[in-house]
């Protein structure tokens, strides 16, 4: 077995990656179960994890019990709490709340259990999507019976491990002036993704990500996405000049994630089923991510 040594922690690499180029990785494995990735090793973690609201995905139950789903959380938020660097951030894209099913506070209680795991809560960005064509739930129909009120809105919560400012890394920031004063306002516009374009039930716009990483990561540092899904955060990483890891537990969707990052970062070496001529093996991408941040 091969060594990732990072400044703390010395971890096994048992998984092979689905697919692996110069500074992106992405496992076809459970956030509950990969083992490939060192603990106190990311810097910033930006995923949308599944949202509870029945969607078809090929490999997960999307309409557990609430109670369920609030304990399947627990279990991921924590293992990417070990991930994480003491000076790692988190930013994660959930529901302001839901109405099928009965009305539930999705964001204010995920949010608390990630503080409950010991993340400190640093702020909340207010995604507006502007798209409102889709609703069909109104609840009483012009009655004040029941009506149900629905905010077009998501949320991106700002999360940290230890503390909030960055003293490891790079130290090199490629945000400009014009994107850090208009996305330091805690209120983003821009468009949902077509599931048609991209191949998947949830895919979420690349501007989340790219926004994140420009904001809240030096150049060079690891962002992590749990929920890789199409992969939209590994391809802002990668254009971004950060190592990308992602994981996903559905195979289709690891191939769709695979092609979008061929076409649209050119990357194109396939650890399965190329020859790795670029980083060595998926130990060597760990390895160069590891020597960046230290």
């Amino acid at each position: 077995m091969l060594n990732t040594t990072t400044k703390n922690t010395k971890a096994k690499v048992v998984n092979t990656p689905y697919f692996e180029a110069e500074n992106i990785l992405i496992y076809n494995e459970d956030i509950l179960k990969i083992t490939a990735i060192p603990n106190n090793f990311v810097d910033l973690i930006v995923t949308s994890p599944p949202y509870n609201v029945d969607i078809h995905y090929n490999s997960h139950n999307d309409d557990l019990s609430y109670e369920d789903y609030l304990e399947f959380t627990r279990k991921w938020i924590k293992k990417c709490f070990d991930l994480t660097k003491s000076e790692g951030r988190f930013l994660l894209n959930i529901p302001l709340d839901k109405n099928k099913g009965g009305q539930k506070s999705v964001g204010a209680d995920i949010t608390e259990i990630a503080k409950d795991i010991g993340w400190k809560y640093h702020s909340t960005i207010i995604w507006n999507e502007g798209n409102i064509s889709r609703r069909t739930a109104w609840g009483s129909w012009l009655s004040a019976s029941a009506p149900f009120v629905i905010a077009p809105v998501e949320l991106i919560v700002v999360l940290y491990k230890g503390e909030w400012k960055k003293t490891g890394g790079t130290k090199q920031s490629d945000i400009s002036k014009e994107d850090f004063m208009d996305w330091t306002n805690g209120l983003w516009t821009f468009n949902g993704e077509s599931k048609k374009r991209i191949g998947h039930p949830a895919p979420f716009p690349i501007q989340l990500p790219h926004r994140g990483i420009k904001l809240f990561s030096y150049v060079r540092d690891v962002i992590f996405d749990p929920f890789a899904g199409s992969g939209t955060t590994l391809i802002a990483a990668e254009k971004n000049n950060r190592v990308g890891i992602g994981l996903e537990i559905d195979k289709n969707y690891c191939e769709v994630a695979k092609q979008r990052i061929i076409k649209e970062t050119g990357r194109t070496l396939d650890f399965k089923n190329g020859k790795d001529n670029t980083s060595g093996t998926h130990n060597g991408v760990l390895q160069k991510a590891s020597k960046a941040g230290h």
